[in-house]
């Protein structure tokens, strides 16, 4: 039933409105039009995520994906070769989250034209979520009815179905060294840069294991070649499916801080903040039970798959709305390589379409 040629042409058309992180405004007044005109009643929250809801049978279910993208995501220029759908090489291509707002669409769209039973909806087009989940994050839950949800913002064969995620911890430390001059009197002070090497080096980072990951991702400090520097910021993270294990990662991680701040005399401020929580759901769960038999109807092999990375589903879990993570088939998101076959496309509007069906007896 999914209309190929007008899933894909509404897919080009979103990656071709400007939407980085913080700047969604004109796609959110796009997709306000659009789900206005298939008879949603829409509105904006004071985040300025577009939320959307749509009358059905039956207990409510959420759909969400998110509006925004990284950089370099301005002027993005798709192309189709072979059936596979790229930027031009100069910057992103957006399908992360892009491709997930295109399956809701083209979706609805289906609903309202064959008249087909289906859940009471409602859609949640988020801001920012890039950017920390502050979209998902910012939307009042208690405004939604649904305790479960379908979000459409991850890669993988058509049918996995992301049922775990971890938690993160961020971690922001500031070196206090002593100002010298480096020439002169280098011995008079304390240098930051080489407290904060000297930590980082100290650290378990990468993969610690099958489930918990760190990574410190920015470092700057220092004015000139000539003076000591006194004071260094750095940023890191750390992940992880297995609460005790985060707690251990961010423990290790604050300590080489500290003890390399003591070796040499410096002192060290680290704020550690949750960015977003752990969920885990199973076959238990009536929204995988659905999915799985949903992936079934259409010939697709459910598999049920843990994220290295989070989504608004770990916001909507930790609210408690039971929500999956379904694939749209995006691949080497975040870079210029970004690429989205058609077919995967199709496939993942498909795939939304079975459940909802299913969620009713369709």
């Amino acid at each position: 039933m999914i209309n190929h040629d007008r899933l894909v042409s509404t897919f080009l058309e979103l990656v071709q409105i400007d939407s980085p992180s913080g700047h969604e405004e004109e796609i959110a007044r796009h997709l306000t039009a659009e789900l206005s005109g298939l008879g949603l009643t829409v509105e904006r929250d004071t985040t300025g995520n577009v939320i959307g809801r749509l009358a059905g049978e039956g207990p409510p279910l959420l759909l969400s994906a998110h509006m925004d993208t990284v950089e370099p995501g301005r002027g993005v220029k798709p192309l189709i070769t072979n059936g596979i759908i790229t930027s031009d090489g100069t910057t992103i291509l957006g399908g992360d989250d892009k491709s997930g707002v295109a399956a809701i669409l083209e979706v609805l769209r289906v609903l309202m034209e064959q008249g087909l039973p289906h859940p009471p909806l409602e859609v949640a087009l988020t801001v920012s979520e890039e950017t920390g989940l502050n979209g998902a994050k910012g939307l009042d839950l208690n405004t939604l009815r649904a305790q479960e949800g379908i979000v459409l913002d991850s890669g993988g064969e058509t049918g996995s179905i992301v049922v775990s995620a971890p938690s993160q911890d961020n971690i922001k430390a500031t070196v206090h060294g002593k100002t010298a001059h480096a020439g002169v009197e280098p011995e008079k002070g304390i240098n930051a840069i080489v407290v904060a090497a000297e930590a980082i080096a100290a650290m378990p980072l990468g993969r610690i294991d099958e489930e918990t990951t760190a990574n410190v991702g920015r470092i700057q400090g220092g004015t000139a070649t000539n003076i000591v520097p006194d004071r260094v910021e750095m940023a890191g993270e750390a992940r992880s499916h297995d609460e005790r294990k985060l707690e251990t990662q961010v423990q290790a991680m604050t300590e080489a801080l500290n003890k390399a701040a003591a070796r040499h005399g410096a002192t060290v401020e680290v704020v550690v903040e949750r960015s977003y929580s752990t969920f885990q759901l199973s076959e238990a769960d009536g929204i995988v039970r659905r999915a799985m038999a949903a992936a079934k109807a259409l010939g697709l092999t459910p598999v049920l798959v843990p994220s290295g990375g989070g989504s608004d589903a770990n916001v909507f879990n930790a609210g408690g709305i039971a929500t999956i993570n379904i694939s749209t088939g995006m691949d080497k998101v975040h870079t210029t390589e970004e690429r989205l076959a058609v077919d995967d496309l199709v496939k993942s509007a498909e795939f939304l379409l079975s459940i909802l069906r299913l969620e009713v007896g369709g």
